[in-house]
């Protein structure tokens, strides 16, 4: 099987230009991505000791910001590097300016440019978060006995039946993690019957949070929004904006004064979004600090990455996307810590064990159709918002379970 991967990667690499062509396009990419991907190199390696992160997007990199500031502290550490696949998760790590940390994107998994990635940077250990498993690149660091961890382990039934067509390849590449700590119980188990040796489940490091967030909020959008009756649809994905847009057009004959407010997953759809809700016959004003909001507006429609824990901490009422379609869900830990209630659709199995953490504090609410999402929402945008001491309950939460990790892998 590990043949037939490599064969199937490499015919990947040979039409990558191609695809990545196609992602330029789309503003999935740029040249320093579709570079970095195909294995040049363009970051400096400093002299003394690396440690390695790999993860696919945003809400992988998001998960380890505590974890890299508190390892930029230790004097044994010279470098920390940092791979994702996506240039919003590359933005995420750029606008940290943490003094050791670099980034770079994660090259394709052929086995000779995952060789070449891997002598030039030459990690003291490589930690890869969630269900970031490429086997080339596993297999290069095994072969040079550079320890692998398995950070945040998440990996679903869907998953695992994947895994569990091919046994004997699962085996091959999950004995070769030192050790894996899992994101859930479930997954404790799901990785021991792949071949795990070493795993253990000390909590969800999703629940832990950055020390050092400066949240920039703009005053006139504040200003704005705190004449207004609001809500915020968060990390939205296709066809969920439309039914955001249908529930603002429900809402309003009761709250006259309503603005929705939406962020979507990717902001390269921006166009397509407002062309929908343009065809709801709904005012829609594009995030941008210079353009003035009018007072008829109906939707705010952020266009940009890095507004959304500004917004969540002026508005407090949050459906999170992902989730009235069949993607899995989003991570609602960003809103609850800002006080945030927070409403789901059906799909959440990437996030379930948090859901129900957070179902059982009163903090999030299920939703199953649009219909339902607006009824949930009429009778609790005139509510306050759950106690300070839940927040304070989910940082005490977090800080535990980082300084587990902490100390497991230091």
């Amino acid at each position: 099987m590990f043949f037939i991967y490599n064969v199937l990667i490499n015919i990947v690499f040979f039409f990558s230009p191609l695809i990545i062509i196609i992602r330029l396009a789309r503003r999935k990419e740029n040249i320093k991505s579709f570079l970095e991907k195909i294995g040049f190199i363009t970051k400096k390696r400093v002299s003394g000791k690396l440690i390695w992160f790999h993860g696919a997007s945003v809400g992988e990199i998001q998960s380890i910001i505590p974890l890299i500031e508190r390892l930029e502290k230790d004097k044994k550490i010279s470098q920390i590097l940092v791979t994702s696949n996506t240039l919003s998760s590359s933005f995420i790590v750029n606008k940290l300016n943490l003094r050791k940390t670099v980034h770079q994107f994660f090259p394709i998994d052929c086995n000779f440019v995952s060789s070449k990635f891997l002598n030039y940077w030459k990690p003291s250990k490589a930690f890869f978060i969630d269900s970031e498993i490429w086997p080339n690149t596993v297999n290069n660091l095994f072969n040079r006995k550079i320890p692998i961890i398995l950070l945040n382990g998440r990996i679903t039934k869907k998953t695992f039946n994947r895994w569990m067509k091919f046994s004997n390849f699962s085996k091959f590449i999950f004995s070769k993690f030192n050790f894996c700590l899992s994101a859930s119980e479930e997954s404790k188990k799901f990785l021991k019957k792949l071949g795990s040796n070493n795993v253990k489940f000390l909590g969800n490091l999703k629940f832990s949070q950055s020390e050092n967030q400066n949240v920039k909020i703009d005053m006139n959008l504040e200003k704005f929004l705190k004449k207004k009756n609001s809500w915020c649809a968060s990390s939205t994905h296709y066809n969920e904006e439309r039914l955001c847009g249908l529930t603002h057009l429900e809402l309003k004959k009761k709250y006259k004064n309503l603005i929705t407010i939406i962020i979507p997953r990717h902001v390269d759809r921006v166009d397509q979004i407002k062309s929908d809700l343009d065809k709801l016959n709904l005012n829609v004003h594009l995030d941008h600090p210079k353009n003035k909001i009018k007072p008829n507006t109906d939707v705010y429609l952020v266009n940009s990455y890095g507004k959304t824990k500004s917004i969540f901490k002026i508005c407090k009422n949050v459906f999170l996307g992902g989730s009235l379609i069949n993607h899995g869900g989003q991570n609602p830990l960003e809103a609850a810590r800002y006080g945030c209630r927070i409403f789901h659709g059906p799909h959440i199995s990437n996030f379930k064990e948090i859901y129900e953490y957070l179902q059982k504090k009163n903090i999030s609410y299920k939703t199953t159709n649009q219909n339902h999402l607006t009824n949930l929402l009429q009778k609790k945008l005139d509510k306050k918002n759950y106690s300070k001491a839940s927040i304070k309950n989910l940082k005490l939460e977090g800080t535990k379970i980082l300084n587990k990790i902490f100390d497991e892998i230091c």
